[in-house]
């Protein structure tokens, strides 16, 4: 009997995930409902259009409400008459929640939305999950070629984890308030409800402090958040359904704080000082000191007032001790205390800043380096290290579960290597790991994570979106929404409404390469553009040192993206040729990049694009040899070894991008060799 039970669960599960595939071809939604459910009819957008929202009053509900009908007049070019949501009546669109939300974890953001012929109920537990129905519900107008609609559809909604979340780091490279606000409205359309703010670092403190102005004065370059500025973020991020949790990151990243106040560090006569490159280095706090904590005690009772979230972060990666190691009173500290090792003497430090915290009514969170034995279960450990550690494989995550901490992760999810969206997609947070329900409970979500080392305020919604929506869908969705295919295709339709809603990610592009050519044509550029991608995993500055704070984040490589779109086309082409396709398309992208380099040799070049002229010329002398090829189909013995001998070059990075054809390229020169007579 139980064996036939399971066996009909297995079905109807297959039966759901079939069903829900099904409709995600023909809606472009993400991240993925729960459950969706389409029937006939239409709602059509007209200039009667109205909004109406039951009795309780939320500010959230009517930010979004109006937000929504803003956009939705821009997408549609619809007049309404009335347009701010309606009161005393029910509006076209109608809707009910029962309570106004506490920003917490335990926040309900589930709702149902129903659409057919006359109305659009949208019903919620709570004013967040109202404001999740009208993200889904803008996902879903669609047209025809007199009108613009809703279609028929019932949706049941919640997420699958509570911690959604997207980190920012502004110490590396600091992001203006109008770059975190853009992309909190991004966030919020994508359902994401977690903004991590990367606060401090080597490179510099980016917060105000009263209580020690020099953390400003010598420590920022200038470039930091007032306390208003915050409470203005936090304020329009809680109007978003974000929560915002500040990272005051310590005691190692501390170069920044002693340039400010060397009396805290563990090295006495060292010439602090604000860190240009990009890496780990060794300046540390000092965590036998009183004055350390009492600075810390002091700072962070400041602070904490900014921010009303619970959560506080500090940060406690990569602290190697080498500083530690070196100076002999701490040294006498560990032993006087039995502290054996480095982690033990960290472990000693956050309890005490764990004290401090709770004193503010705050939790302390910290990367996984504070999972020691001797850390309370009190702390949140943030998974970040190792090779699919948190995975099916378990790992810091799935240990600090078990070990009976809340966890969050962000390994997999590391968005500045420039992976493709594929990589982090398929990223399954919990795997197959066996959990009680207590252990599942406290693995609360996952988090994006944007390190700025090489991101500039012009580049770095380029580096964070569109990819970061797939990855709001791993934390949103049911695990069993995971078809890549039909992932890249929604994304695509995604990826322009976020321009819609004002990220650049898709202009800038021009923008840079505009100014690398002093505004001459872009078209060959952009065109190679959609073939390049930066390199990965930090390739672009091996040991941080090839890159300084201040150099040129305006070059080619900035212009590139992961997941180069004609990249794809591209190679998806070749493979349907050497299954026994059709060659035309391929033919057509040949002869663009035979034509494209002419077109580029007649630019006037410059230092930033001259890099670029052999790869061009490469490219350009295997495109009309394979193209000659296919059209004739015929080949000669020295075309193949030219071509051979060019694909090596192509192979090689060049200006830090690579270019990701030179596998179908080389499968193509092989299709050729195989299948046409050799001359």
């Amino acid at each position: 009997m139980k064996k036939l039970i399971l066996l009909i669960i297995i079905n109807l599960t297959a039966v759901f995930g079939f069903a829900q595939e099904s409709l995600s071809a023909k809606y472009n939604l993400m991240p993925w409902p729960k459950k969706v459910q389409a029937h006939n009819g239409k709602f059509v957008i007209d200039s009667s259009l109205t909004i109406s929202i039951n009795s309780k009053k939320s500010e959230r509900v009517y930010h979004a409400s109006t937000h929504f009908l803003r956009r939705l007049t821009d997408r549609t070019g619809v007049f309404l008459n009335e347009g701010f949501p309606i009161e005393n009546k029910k509006g076209g669109i109608h809707i009910q929640f029962d309570e106004v939300s506490k920003l917490d974890i335990k926040n309900n953001e589930s709702y149902t939305l129903t659409v057919n012929d006359s109305t659009i109920k949208i019903s919620a537990k709570t004013d967040i999950g109202a404001t999740r129905a009208l993200a889904t519900l803008l996902q879903l107008v669609d047209h025809n070629t007199k009108e613009y609609f809703i279609p028929g559809v019932t949706i049941s909604d919640e997420p699958r984890f509570v911690w959604r979340g997207l980190m920012i780091d502004v110490s590396r490279h600091f992001q203006p308030i109008a770059v975190l606000k853009r992309n909190l409205d991004a966030m919020a359309s994508m359902k994401m409800n977690v903004f991590h703010w990367h606060l401090t670092d080597d490179q510099g403190i980016r917060i105000e402090s009263k209580t020690y102005p020099k953390l400003t004065a010598l420590a920022s370059d200038g470039l930091f958040y007032t306390h208003e500025q915050i409470k203005d973020v936090v304020a329009y991020a809680d109007r978003l359904g974000i929560r915002v949790i500040p990272e005051i990151d310590v005691p190692g990243h501390a170069s920044a704080f002693l340039t400010a106040y060397p009396e805290l560090g563990s090295k006495d006569d060292y010439d602090y000082a604000i860190e240009r490159f990009s890496g780990v280095f060794d300046p540390t706090l000092n965590p036998t000191l009183d004055i350390t904590y009492t600075f810390l005690e002091n700072l962070f009772a400041e602070i904490t007032p900014l921010f009303p979230d619970e959560y506080f972060h500090i940060g406690g990666d990569e602290n190697e001790g080498k500083h530690w190691d070196e100076n002999k009173s701490i040294q006498k500290f560990k032993k006087k205390h039995g502290l054996k090792t480095n982690h033990d003497l960290q472990t000693y430090f956050n309890v005490k800043l764990e004290k401090i915290l709770n004193k503010q009514g705050k939790k302390l969170m910290g990367w996984d380096e504070i999972m020691t034995p001797d850390m309370p279960t009190t702390a949140v450990i943030h998974s970040w290290r190792g090779e699919n550690e948190g995975l099916a494989k378990g790992g810091t995550l799935i240990e600090a579960a078990k070990q009976g901490y809340q966890t969050v992760l962000s390994n997999g999810f590391y968005i500045d290597r420039m992976q493709s969206v594929v990589d982090h997609y398929t990223v399954e947070p919990i795997g197959d790991v066996k959990l009680t329900k207590a252990e599942r409970e406290r693995i609360l979500g996952g988090e994006a994570t944007m390190w700025c080392e090489l991101v500039t305020p012009l580049t770095i919604d380029s580096r964070i979106w569109p990819r970061t929506a797939a990855i709001a869908e791993r934390f949103w969705s049911p695990k069993e929404i995971n078809n890549i295919e039909n992932m890249r295709k929604r994304l695509k339709v995604v990826s322009f409404q976020l321009e819609e809603l004002g990220l650049t990610h898709i202009k800038n592009r021009a923008v840079i390469l505009r100014s690398m050519s002093n505004n001459q044509d872009i078209a060959s550029l952009l065109n190679l553009s959609n073939l390049c991608e930066p390199l990965k995993i930090y390739a672009r500055n091996v040991d941080g040192i090839e890159y300084k704070t201040y150099s040129s984040f305006n070059l080619f490589a900035d212009a590139c993206v992961t997941d180069a779109s004609d990249a794809l086309k591209f190679n998806e082409a070749v493979s349907e040729i050497v299954k026994g396709g059709d060659n035309l398309g391929v033919i057509g992208f040949l002869t663009t990049w035979s034509n494209d380099y002419k077109t580029f040799s007649q630019l006037e070049k410059n230092p930033k694009i001259r890099p670029l002229q052999p790869l061009f010329k490469n490219l350009a002398l295997v495109s009309e040899l394979l193209s000659k090829a296919l059209q004739t189909k015929k080949i000669s013995k020295e075309s193949l070894q030219t071509i051979q001998n060019t694909m090596i070059l192509l192979r090689e990075p060049v200006a830090d991008v690579e270019l990701v054809i030179v596998d179908a390229l080389n499968d193509l020169s092989s299709y050729c060799e195989s299948n046409y007579s050799i001359k």
